[in-house]
Formats: structure tokens, sequence, C-alpha cells
């Protein structure tokens, strides 16, 4: 995985998301000709979160120190083994894993992001280099520590304007006079899963609960009128924003679950579509599970002229993996893999931990 090589490196990119959709592992093929990178996913697979876990990531914030890091360890294991089952007979072994683990803190202004999982235990349950902690020298250097995507938006897919990613989370990244720069938007899957589940549902596909809904014009105007809209420069939004900042928007709005629903996909709609119009993007590549929304996606191109493009599926769900696994492998080389011109850090910098099993 040298600097500059022609031949191609392998590397399994992981990614849970805000969302707690499930865990994402993207095989990926990296190769470079002199500025040129390309890419390919070799094999993809979702494993979907059962309740038990989902229960425990979502608390994980409350647990005492004993009990986080325990939590923490177990999470590898589980990871570890379903990396194990995915390997198995795969021709193409990686050379690295790349491992974004599953926020649960997210606090650069106080000094500090955490993503459960620890690199050190999958490094040694796979015997495959690991690298891991992606965020944290950034928010060293007085970064968000996020987005770190969009340095593979650019190296990767540079032939679009933008690209839009709508997870947990929905975050754009772009070009702005001649810099690459990125940020947080604002909640979306995280906001919309967490009303459709109060319906019984997981998540709401394609849209179809909020499209039978009715938008609440009083609280739609309320969720679009949070001051982080108007902060310009690099931002990051995590779980705490949304239970300080939008949570308490519905508890007390008044309004059905339903039109609840309804209103926050607009509200996603809205401000997702107002970034677009205000940098004058004239094509967006969608990612993230909230591109097979497609009552949102339509909202957004209803509000916006831009070319809104959604691409095979196997890119709407594991481009993020797939980025994570490009970092890693310009981690690996020393290469700059997160930019200040979008994190807000004082330098450009080579983030992740890496963790070296013992040769066998």
């Amino acid at each position: 995985m040298k600097a500059g090589a022609k031949q191609p490196a392998f590397v399994l990119g992981l990614m849970s998301g805000t969302s707690l959709d499930g865990l994402d592992m993207a095989l990926c093929g990296f190769s470079q000709n002199g500025k040129q990178y390309n890419y390919k996913i070799l094999k993809a697979r979702t494993i979907e979160y059962r309740s038990d876990w989902k229960k425990r990531l979502s608390e994980a914030q409350h647990l005492s120190a004993l009990d986080y890091f325990k939590t923490d360890a177990d999470y590898a294991h589980f990871v570890s083994q379903h990396i194990n089952r995915f390997l198995r007979g795969e021709k193409h072994r990686p050379q690295a894993l790349a491992s974004h683990g599953h926020t649960i803190f997210h606090q650069p202004r106080a000094g500090f992001t955490t993503q459960m999982g620890s690199g050190a235990l999958l490094a040694a349950k796979t015997g495959i280099v690991t690298v891991c902690d992606f965020r944290s020298l950034d928010v060293g250097l007085g970064g968000e520590g996020a987005p770190l995507v969009p340095i593979g938006d650019a190296l990767l897919f540079g032939q679009y304007d933008a690209c839009l990613n709508i997870g947990g989370i929905a975050n754009i990244s772009l070009r702005k006079k001649g810099k690459r720069i990125a940020y947080d938007i604002c909640c979306a899957n995280m906001l919309l899963n967490f009303i459709a589940g109060r319906l019984g549902k997981a998540y709401d596909k394609g849209g179809q609960l909020a499209a039978r809904g009715v938008v609440d014009e009083n609280l739609l105007d309320r969720l679009n009128k949070n001051p982080l809209y108007k902060k310009t420069g690099p931002r990051s939004i995590g779980r705490e924003w949304f239970e300080e900042e939008v949570l308490p928007l519905l508890e007390t709005s008044g309004v059905s679950v339903q039109n609840q629903l309804a209103t926050a996909t607009d509200h996603v709609a809205h401000i997702v579509a107002n970034e677009l119009q205000k940098n004058k993007i004239k094509n967006v590549l969608v990612t993230g599970g909230g591109a097979f929304n497609t009552h949102l996606i339509k909202s957004i191109a209803r509000k916006t002229t831009c070319a809104i493009v959604v691409p095979e599926p196997e890119i709407v769900m594991f481009k993020e993996a797939l980025v994570f696994a490009f970092l890693a492998w310009l981690r690996i080389q020393g290469k700059i893999n997160t930019l200040r011109s979008v994190t807000g850090a004082r330098a450009d910098s080579s983030g992740g931990a890496v963790y070296y099993p013992p040769r066998a």
C-alpha cells in the first residue's frame, strides 16, 4: 500500500450511522494512476442491528464508565465476528480495516468525540491492520471532526458540483472558491426514524407515511427557524443537538404523530433545498438511506432548480463505508485525509489511530 502504487489495494470499510440502521461493510479496491484515483466496491453487506444492540447503542451515553468500556469491547467482538464471516472464502483479503465505529459522544467544542468499537480488539480478532478513531486528531487541532467524507467526494466523485448524504444527519460537500467545503445541514433520518418509531415503524419506507400526513405550518416554522441554519462556516450536528434543539419542539407541538412526520419531512426538504439554492449547485449526487425516501427526494426537487442525481443502490447504501475505506488507505500511506477547509481545524491532517496485529 505504498503511496503512488498502481497495484490495487483492498480495504474493508465499516460504517455505523446515527440512524442505527445497521453495520455497513464494503470491501473496496483502490488504485492510483498519477492524480487519478479509482475505486470499486467488490462486495458489500449491511448487518441489521437486532433490538438488543439498537437499545445498547442508543442508550450508551447514559452508561457508567465501567459499563461503557464493556459495551465498547462487546461491540468490537460483535463487529469482528461479522467481519470474519463476511471475509470467509473471499479471494481479496483486505490489507486494512477502516472502522468508523458508532458515535456516542460528539462534542468538538469540549475537545472530544468518541466512537464505540475498540480498534485494538478488531485488529486482534481479525488479524487485519485496523484504522479507527478518524475524528479525534482533527478535534485536537480545533476542528469539528466532521464531516470527513468530503475528501473522498473530491477525489472519487469530483464530477458532481456537490455530494449530499442523507443519513441520520444530512450533510453536504461542495466546491467553493477553489476549495472543498462541507458541513452538516440538519437532522434527517435521526428525526424521521424517531417519529416513525412512534407509529410502530423502524422507518418511513419511501416516505409513504409522511405523504399521507398534513404539514403543520406552525411546527414547520419553528423547526426551520433554528439559529444553526443561519450559521456559516464549518458546523457539525450530533445526537445531543437533536435532543436539545429539535425533540422539545415535537414534544410541545400538540401535533399528531402522523402530521409530525409530514412536517419533519418537509422541514428536512426545505433546509436541504435552501443549501442547494444558496450555493447555486447545478447537480448533486445524493446517497445515504434518505435517498430511498421517494417522498423526501421529490420534496427537495420541487424546492430547488438543482438536478438531483440518485446513483445505483450500491453507491447509495455504501458510499460512506467506501469513503472511510479510502480514508484508511490514505492514512496508511501517510497522506492527508482530513481537510481544514471542511472542519475548521488549524491544519490539514492524516487522521486515524492504526493498530497492527502480530504477524502470523
